[in-house]
């Protein structure tokens, strides 16, 4: 069922950096263990992506589900306790496996592990943008999970659907596929419902679409449609289209490029437009006044320097939003610094190349990054 109105569909091969976000159900043989033969085939999929010169992350279930296989806990339920011991057991296998076939494909491979509160802490997520933006320049596919051994039930996100676009609005995906145990987004549950029909496009998340919603079809992953319309909400939202489809066939990334069965969520914008109207939406709870070399300098796109701050006012950490004022005294734009109140004052007026020797330790070279920046 298409949407009314005919919108683009995206392309994954027209993607420049793709968060693809793989369901323990795919990766995970309840009985046998790890789906060697589908990783090696994704693992494909990812190199023929970096090699157009895409950025590639992976957001991966299946810790628990390999750990829960090694230690013999059957098919019951967990406890919050055998839940965390599971994931050790199986993030370090899970983070193996992944090098071991993308190794081949010349791709260096990293680890990290996230809970929810590393994504509302504004200073928490500048660290984990910082930290993903270094990776994906140095060309490394991180792959991304949420730190099971030690978040709990009131911190966990609860699925990777949704720690997967959170992921995409932080490093500025432009598409986010969801590797799923269905084909795409319907009108109710296809498995119970024969007339259920699936969307091609979905141009809104309306209440009517919200309402179609089910519960999760697979035993072993966790998320279901409801949590991957609330992804969708979260990556449109940062100006990242969102895919939904069936993820167990070989080298599902060139099915969806092929034509296969999915459901794409449609952004109406992009990434950096969306995180400009986030940044310009925030109250400022501080302001820098800069010199005129410093206000022609950002009007260039660059980020500013502690060397083009005159002075410093408020009260604010770091992560929180500062408005950027001229000479003259006008509000010319606002950001996110990336120091305190106190060490912004200490390092106001000085070169990057000072800083470490101002506060003790090394800092970032920016006090307000471009990236986090509107002007």
């Amino acid at each position: 069922m298409a949407s009314r109105v005919q919108l683009s569909v995206p392309d994954i091969r027209a993607a420049k950096r793709v968060v693809i976000k793989i369901g323990s159900a795919l990766l995970v043989d309840r009985e046998k263990g790890l789906r060697q033969g589908w990783l090696s085939a994704l693992a494909m999929d990812v190199a023929e992506a970096k090699v157009r010169g895409a950025d590639v992350v992976l957001v991966s279930s299946g810790s628990i589900a390999l750990g829960r296989s090694v230690l013999g806990l059957g098919s019951g339920v967990l406890t919050l306790e055998q839940s965390q011991a599971c994931a050790a057991v199986g993030q370090i296998r899970l983070a193996r496996a992944y090098e071991e076939v993308l190794a081949p494909h010349g791709i260096t491979t990293a680890q990290v592990l996230v809970t929810l509160e590393d994504t509302e802490d504004r200073r928490r997520y500048l660290n984990s943008r910082a930290t993903m933006e270094t990776l994906l320049g140095l060309g490394v596919v991180p792959i991304v999970n949420e730190n099971d051994t030690v978040a709990t039930d009131e911190i966990r996100f609860g699925d990777n659907d949704r720690l997967a676009a959170q992921i995409a609005v932080t490093v500025g995906a432009d598409q986010l596929i969801l590797l799923s145990d269905v084909d795409g987004f319907y009108s109710a549950n296809p498995k119970e419902d024969p007339t259920a029909q699936r969307f091609d496009l979905v141009e809104k998340i309306t209440p009517a679409i919200e309402a179609m919603a089910g519960d999760p079809i697979s035993g072993l992953s966790k998320g279901g449609m409801k949590t991957k319309l609330l992804a969708a909400k979260t990556a449109v939202a940062g100006g990242c289209a969102m895919a939904i489809m069936e993820g167990s066939v070989l080298r599902p990334l060139k099915a969806l490029a092929e034509g296969a069965n999915r459901t794409w969520f449609v952004a109406q914008s992009d990434p950096q437009a969306a995180r400009k109207r986030w940044i310009n939406a925030m109250k400022p709870r501080g302001e820098l006044r800069l010199d005129a070399g410093a206000v022609k300098a950002m009007a260039e796109g660059k980020s500013l320097l502690p060397a083009g701050v005159v002075s410093v006012e408020g009260n604010f950490g770091r992560g929180d939003p500062v408005a950027l004022v001229s000479p003259a005294g006008d509000v010319i734009g606002k950001g996110l610094v990336r120091y305190t109140v106190a060490e912004a004052k200490a390092i106001a007026g000085h070169r990057s190349g000072e800083i470490a020797a101002i506060l003790g330790y090394e800092g970032r070279a920016a006090l307000v990054h471009r990236d986090d920046m509107v002007v």
